[in-house]
């Protein structure tokens, strides 16, 4: 009788990122993939003050080193912060190793220098793949515009150059941004692109309630990201004001998911517009409810202003929202013309609250292009989702780590 071969474990995957790991949902959709196709995943992530050191989350092992992040700080905190996060990752990351004997290392931006955290593993012959969620030099200038000039721009420019050399991979979000990549030199055989996409799984409609368009005689918008002012949500609380003024007879409320520095600022503007009472701000919410929040609402909203940066960037809330059946309304930028076909998501010019409000209008008073609006985006999120992203990530991995699930004796 001739025995089964002996199974052989593979060799685990080791993930570095600045942020905390539960609220990071490319860094969770990537390692959950990893883990269900049979690879260990140990992540190493910021740890917010009463957090374990450790933990197992749908799967994936956690290690939280203690740093914090401070959203909205000055540029030195921002540093430093950056800085104590690459010495503890680093060591943290090569200690593991010793252990767990990593196939891949995989280093999740910004910032990009992050990736010098997995370097002693690189030099002793382990992949290393860097993970570009943005491009650095242009967030920058978006971010820190007072200390943005030439020089400083040249010296973002050099580290990412020195930061791509560094890793044996490359990936990226899309495909400007690959483009751009290969604009400054990198082959463009080094790079995978990697959609921003959401799971089906968990943004799945048939999970939740279904709510008829404005069921309850009510307008029920959501917007569930970040405060902060790459995105103009100041613009959308002016749309619903000027809705409330346009159509009074129409009751309209604002569900906002989400945190970051600029909330203080817009619960102000709120108050100043008269419509405090219609904008409901929940503050951060766990990944896992944010499709029942989208289920509960009519019209999901991705203000997102228009500069270098965010010509590079496409709103992954586009595709929640689409995935939930709900109708979107986003900035009019170049990659969500270039992603989306016409007539499925509804477009406004940035920075105009007025083209926002005839948008939000356009949807309410024509039900046969709202219907059509989300079977569009619906059929092109099917397409783009990330169960097809993930069997890339997968094929990814493979060819740095080609080991198998058993061998013959």
């Amino acid at each position: 009788m001739t025995a089964n071969p002996p199974t052989i474990p593979r060799r685990p995957i080791g993930m570095i990122v600045h942020a905390y790991y539960e609220e990071d949902p490319r860094v969770r959709r990537e390692a959950e993939s990893l883990v269900a196709r049979g690879r260990r995943v140990d992540v190493f992530a910021l740890r917010r003050e009463g957090d374990a050191a450790e933990a197992s989350i749908d799967g994936v092992h956690v290690h939280r080193l203690n740093v914090q992040r401070h959203q909205g700080a000055r540029l030195g905190t921002y540093l430093r912060e950056y800085l104590a996060f690459l010495f503890r990752a680093g060591w943290a990351v090569t200690r593991a190793h010793r252990r767990r004997h990593f196939a891949v290392i995989q280093v999740h931006t910004l910032p990009d220098f992050l990736v010098f955290a997995g370097l002693p593993l690189r030099l002793v012959g382990v992949p290393l793949v860097i993970d570009l969620h943005e491009a650095m030099p242009e967030f920058f200038r978006m971010r820190f515009p007072g200390a943005a000039n030439p020089l400083v721009h040249r010296l973002l420019v050099l580290q990412e150059r020195l930061s791509i050399r560094t890793a044996s991979a490359v990936i990226t979000v899309n495909d400007a941004l690959a483009a751009r990549l290969v604009a400054l030199g990198v082959p463009s055989a080094k790079i995978t692109v990697l959609l921003n996409s959401p799971s089906l799984v968990r943004f799945d409609p048939a999970a939740y309630p279904s709510r008829a368009f404005c069921a309850d005689g009510t307008l029920r918008l959501v917007y569930a990201g970040a405060l902060t002012p790459t995105y103009e949500v100041d613009v959308a609380l002016e749309a619903i004001a000027r809705l409330a003024s346009a159509r009074p007879a129409l009751p309209v409320a604002l569900e906002i998911y989400g945190r970051g520095d600029a909330e203080a600022t817009l619960r102000t503007r709120a108050a100043d517009l008269g419509i405090g009472e219609r904008v409901t701000f929940h503050g951060r919410i766990p990944i896992e409810d944010v499709p029942a929040a989208i289920a509960a609402a009519d019209i999901g909203l991705a203000p997102t202003r228009r500069d270098p940066f965010t010509d590079f960037s496409l709103s992954t809330k586009i595709f929640e929202y689409g995935a939930m059946g709900k109708p979107a309304v986003a900035s009019h930028l170049p990659l969500v013309e270039r992603t989306f076909p016409p007539g499925s998501v509804f477009v406004y010019e940035p920075g105009d609250p007025d083209a926002l409000s005839g948008a939000l209008l356009a949807i309410v008073d024509d039900p046969r292009a709202r219907d059509a609006a989300i079977a569009r985006t619906s059929l092109r999120i099917r397409e783009l989702s990330w169960e097809h992203e993930a069997d890339r990530l997968a094929a990814l991995i493979e060819r740095l780590a080609p080991d198998r699930l058993s061998s013959s004796s």
